[in-house]
C-alpha cells in the first residue's frame, strides 16, 4: 500500500519547485498528484488512470523535473521525454511545465508536426533537458540524426489510449526501444485497451498502479443532458444553443460538417470557427487563441482536433453529432468541468439515433437528464442558455501571428531564466 501526501512541501520535491507552485497559487495536490508523487519521486514506474483534467500533467511533470534537476543535456540528447498524441496537447504540457523547468534551470523544447522541422532540429542541437513530442515528428528528427534518445532516463506516455486510437503505437514502441534501459517510465491513460496493455507489460517494470477514477468515470461536477429533437428543428435549435452566453464547443463527426456548421452559424450572427485536422498548425493555434480570448464563442470541432484542448471556464460541450463510442463521449465531455469546475454536456439526438445513444450512455455509466425540445422551448433555454441569434452575419478576421499572440512553447528552447528565444514566423502551407 502506498501513502499519499497532504501538501507539496511534504513530498521531497526540489524546494525551487515548491516555491514556484506557491507562486502559481497551487498549494494543495490534486488526488492523482497526492497518490502518485511518492512513487514517482522515488523513481518507480507508474501506471496512472484518470480522466483528462484530473491534474496528471503536474503528476508526471513535477517528479520528472525534480529528478532531472542539476543535469545538463548534450546537443540532441534530451534527458527526459514526454510523448503525447496531438500538437495541442504537446503545447499545453509544455506551457504547464515551463515555469517549473525555468525555476530549476532546465530547458524544454516541443517537437510537433505542422511547424518548422529545421527550427525544432536547431532547438534540439542547442541542448534541451526535457523534450515534449508527438511520435511522428520525433521519429522524423531521429531519422535525420537531429535527436538521440539514449540519454533519456525518464519517459512519460500521456493519453496513451488516444495514441493507440490514432495509430501511433508502432512508432511509440520504436521510440521506447531507444530510450536508456532501466530508466523510469510513467504511463497515463483513461483506458488500457487498444494495445496500451501490451505497452505496459513490455515497457513498465513492476509499475505502481493508481486509478483516481475508474476508466469510464465522469466528474460529479458535470451534468449530462440528452435532448431529443426532430430533424426539421435541429438547425434552429443548434443556432440558439450556439448563441448562448459564454464559450461553447460543438462536436461534429467530420471536418466538412464542422466547416459547414461554422459558416451557417456565422451567417446567423454567432461568432463561430471550425477546428479540425484539415487546418494548418498556425491556423489551429490562432483559432484556439481567439476562443480563449472570446473573439470566437462557438468552437466547432472534430474529435481529433479537440484532443488536449484546455480552456479555463468552458462550461458547456455540445454533441451535435453523437459519438459512436463511450470513451469518445467521455473525452469530449472532459473539455469542460476541469480541475473541479462544473460543466454541462448536451447531446442532441434525432429519433433514429435514440437507441444507439441510449446504449452509449449505458456503457459510459451515465444516467442523463432527457427532454424532448423544440426551438424556443423554455426547457431548451433552461438547460443550455439558448437564445435567439442576432441574425446579423459576422466575419471573424484571422489575426496575423505576432510574438505576443503565438504560444511561447513550440519548437523553442526555454532558458533557466524562463525567457525564450523568439522563434521565426512559421511558414504556412
Amino acid at each position: 500500500m502506498t501513502m499519499t501526501i497532504p501538501s507539496f512541501a511534504a513530498t521531497g520535491l526540489a524546494p525551487a519547485l515548491v516555491a514556484e507552485l506557491a507562486a502559481q497559487n497551487i498549494n494543495e495536490p490534486f488526488p492523482i498528484q497526492a497518490a502518485t508523487l511518492p512513487d514517482s519521486l522515488a523513481g518507480r514506474d507508474v501506471l496512472g488512470r484518470g480522466r483528462t483534467g484530473s491534474g496528471k500533467t503536474l503528476a508526471f511533470g513535477l517528479p520528472l523535473l525534480s529528478r532531472t534537476a542539476g543535469r545538463k543535456a548534450r546537443a540532441g540528447r534530451p534527458l527526459a521525454l514526454v510523448l503525447v498524441p496531438t500538437r495541442e496537447l504537446a503545447q499545453q504540457v509544455t506551457t504547464a511545465l515551463t515555469p517549473y523547468a525555468g525555476a530549476l534551470g532546465l530547458r524544454c523544447a516541443t517537437v510537433v508536426g505542422g511547424l518548422s522541422l529545421q527550427r525544432q532540429a536547431d532547438a534540439l542541437r542547442a541542448g534541451v533537458e526535457v523534450l515534449v513530442a508527438t511520435p511522428g515528428r520525433l521519429h522524423d528528427l531521429i531519422n535525420r540524426g537531429d535527436a538521440r534518445l539514449d540519454q533519456v532516463a525518464i519517459t512519460v506516455l500521456d493519453e496513451a489510449d488516444q495514441m493507440a486510437d490514432m495509430g501511433f503505437l508502432p512508432q511509440v514502441t520504436k521510440l521506447l526501444e531507444q530510450v536508456a534501459p532501466g530508466g523510469q517510465r510513467m504511463l497515463f491513460s483513461a483506458t488500457l485497451d487498444g494495445g496500451v496493455d501490451r505497452l505496459v507489460r513490455r515497457f513498465l517494470s513492476n509499475p505502481v498502479s493508481h486509478s483516481v477514477d475508474p476508466g469510464t468515470a465522469t466528474v460529479t461536477a458535470m451534468t449530462h443532458h440528452v435532448l431529443h429533437v426532430d430533424a426539421v428543428d435541429k438547425p434552429d435549435a443548434l443556432a440558439r444553443i450556439a448563441a448562448r452566453e459564454g464559450r461553447t464547443i460543438l462536436f461534429m463527426g467530420t471536418k466538412h460538417r464542422a466547416d459547414r456548421l461554422a459558416r451557417q452559424l456565422l451567417s446567423k450572427g454567432v461568432r463561430a470557427a471550425a477546428l479540425h485536422g484539415g487546418k494548418s498548425q498556425p491556423q489551429r493555434t490562432r483559432i484556439l487563441e481567439q476562443f480563449r480570448t472570446g473573439q470566437v464563442t462557438a468552437l466547432v470541432a472534430t474529435d481529433v482536433a479537440a484532443r488536449g484542448i484546455h480552456v479555463d471556464g468552458l462550461d458547456m460541450v455540445v454533441n451535435v453529432d453523437p459519438p459512436t463510442e463511450a470513451k469518445d463521449y467521455l473525452h469530449r465531455g472532459g473539455r469542460t468541468a476541469r480541475a473541479g469546475e462544473s460543466g454541462t454536456v448536451v447531446t442532441l439526438v434525432l429519433p433514429e439515433q435514440r437507441r444507439d445513444v441510449s446504449r452509449l450512455m449505458s456503457v459510459a455509466g451515465i444516467t442523463p437528464h432527457t427532454a424532448q425540445v423544440r426551438p424556443g422551448d423554455e426547457a431548451l433555454a433552461r438547460v443550455t442558455g439558448a437564445r435567439e441569434p442576432s441574425g446579423m452575419p459576422v466575419t471573424i478576421v484571422a489575426p496575423q501571428p505576432t510574438p505576443a499572440a503565438r504560444p511561447r512553447t513550440t519548437g523553442q528552447v526555454h532558458r533557466a531564466s524562463g525567457r525564450s528565444r523568439r522563434p521565426r514566423r512559421p511558414r504556412t502551407a
